[in-house]
């Protein structure tokens, strides 16, 4: 049975895990530099080394949905998760705000979509949500990989991948948190935000149900 204690080791890495996370995409982006995606995808992947044999390192509300629907993880758990992922993530980008934008203002610019563009950042962030998720189920949960040291890596470069080829497009967010981060720090416009949860969490959804349908055996 799960110890009280356990239990908020696990919520304790999700956060620590996701504040990081949120607040390199904040300054990163924030400070313009070109090499974003790989500041992101290496504080994602050093976090699920750092984390991931406690709480699964997730720090992502859409991983996490996957992960519930692939029966990983409890839904009281899930829900636990959800909570301290999107709290970290607002905590990131709220002190973002206050260190890291006073000195980068001209740099951080608001991503607007509307008409093609906004259909064009749902199909992208709902393809590299759903490869997340699915890359996550497979090398993280997948019982014919018990022993995998390399799943960070894998799950690390899907984000640097992502966030170079879509980028442009929808800002590479694929994680609720990031979005909700995002758009507290300026970066996302706010009347749009609903294109990137109708994407992520559906995509999250169809990785998991595609995982069990391919692996009826690992349950």
């Amino acid at each position: 049975m799960t110890s009280e204690r356990d239990v908020r080791a696990r919520y304790t890495i999700e956060a620590i895990g996701t504040f990081f996370l949120v607040f390199t995409v904040g300054a990163a982006v924030g400070s313009g530099t070109p090499f974003a995606p790989l500041a992101i995808g290496a504080t994602l992947m050093v976090m699920i080394y750092a984390g991931g044999h406690i709480s699964g390192g997730h720090y992502n509300p859409a991983v996490t949905l996957a992960v519930l629907v692939r029966h990983r993880i409890g839904l009281r758990d899930a829900v636990g998760y959800w909570v301290v992922q999107l709290l970290a993530g607002l905590l990131a980008a709220v002190l973002v705000r206050a260190v890291v934008f006073p000195a980068q203002v001209e740099t951080a610019e608001t991503l607007t979509l509307e008409g093609r563009t906004l259909l064009a950042a749902l199909v992208v962030e709902l393809l590299f949500a759903f490869a997340l998720c699915f890359v996550v189920l497979n090398v993280a949960t997948s019982k014919d990989h018990p022993n995998n040291s390399f799943y960070g890596l894998a799950v690390g470069f899907t984000v640097v991948a992502g966030a170079f080829a879509v980028g442009a497009i929808s800002g590479g967010a694929f994680n609720p948190a990031v979005t909700v981060g995002a758009a507290v720090m300026g970066l996302f416009a706010w009347p749009t935000l609903w294109v990137y949860l109708v994407a992520q969490l559906p995509a999250a959804v169809a990785a998991g149900a595609l995982f069990l349908a391919l692996n009826p055996d690992d349950r």
